[in-house]
C-alpha cells in the first residue's frame, strides 16, 4: 500500500519489488533492483527515507524517518525481518539482522554487522567493517559495544546521548516527561489522518 503524506508521493523503482501488505508512506525512495517483503512499513514522517538499490527489507521490519531525523540507507543492504531503523544512516553492503533495532542519529559504515537482536543507540557511530554480536549493544561515537549484562556502562555512555533532549526536545528532568512526550508525539503522528491511499 502507498500512501500520500504531507504532499509527498513514494517513488519506487520500476525494478523493484513492493508487496501488497507492506506500507510506503510519504517521501520515500526505493531504488532499482529492492524488495519490500509482507508487513514491512516504510514511513516518512517529515523527512525522507531513501533506499538505494538492492536492498532488501524482509517482512515486518520499520524504517521510519522524522522531521529532523531522515533516513538514508546504502546500497546492497539486507534489512532482517522485525528489524527496526528510525532516523539513521546505513552505508552500503551491511547486514542487519532480524530484531536488531538501529535508533536515531546512529551511522552505520560500509559492510558492517548488525546480528540478531542486537541495538546501535541513538548517535552512535560504527566504523566500516564493524559487527556488532548477537544481542550486543553499541553506544556512543566512537562506538563501544558492550555485552547485554554491563547495563550500568550501557546506561552511562547513554545517559549522555539525552535520546528524550535528541528525539523529543525534551528535558529528561521534566516531571510530567511521559505526559509531554506522549502528547507532543501523538500530535505529530495525526497528521496521518489526511494521508491519501494511492493504490
Amino acid at each position: 500500500m502507498r500512501f500520500e503524506h504531507l504532499g509527498a508521493q513514494p517513488r519506487i523503482h520500476p525494478d523493484a519489488v513492493v508487496a501488497p501488505t507492506a506500507v510506503v508512506s510519504g517521501d520515500v525512495t526505493i531504488g532499482a533492483g529492492c524488495q519490500v517483503l509482507h508487513g514491512a512499513v516504510i514511513t516518512a514522517e517529515g523527512g525522507p527515507v531513501t533506499l538505494g538499490d538492492h536492498v532488501i527489507v524482509m517482512e515486518n521490519a520499520l524504517i521510519r524517518a522524522s522531521s529532523t531525523h531522515p533516513v538514508h540507507i546504502g546500497s546492497h543492504v539486507l534489512v532482517g525481518p522485525t528489524a527496526s531503523i528510525a532516523g539513521a544512516t546505513i552505508g552500503d553492503e551491511v547486514f542487519l539482522a532480524t530484531g536488531i533495532r538501529v535508533f536515531n542519529g546512529a551511522r552505520v559504515g560500509d559492510r558492517s554487522e548488525v546480528r540478531i537482536g542486537a541495538i546501535v543507540h541513538l548517535r552512535t557511530v560504527l566504523p566500516a567493517d564493524s559487527v556488532v554480536p548477537i544481542g550486543w549493544v553499541a553506544v556512543g561515537d566512537p562506538a563501544r559495544v558492550l555485552s547485554p549484562d554491563r547495563h550500568d556502562e550501557i546506561w552511562a555512555l547513554q545517559k549522555e546521548l539525552d535520546f528524550p533532549g535528541y528525539v523529543f526536545g525534551l528535558d529528561r528532568d521534566t516531571p510530567d516527561l511521559m505526559v509531554q512526550l506522549t502528547e507532543r508525539y501523538a500530535a505529530a503522528l495525526a497528521r496521518h489522518g489526511d494521508d491519501r491511499r494511492l493504490d
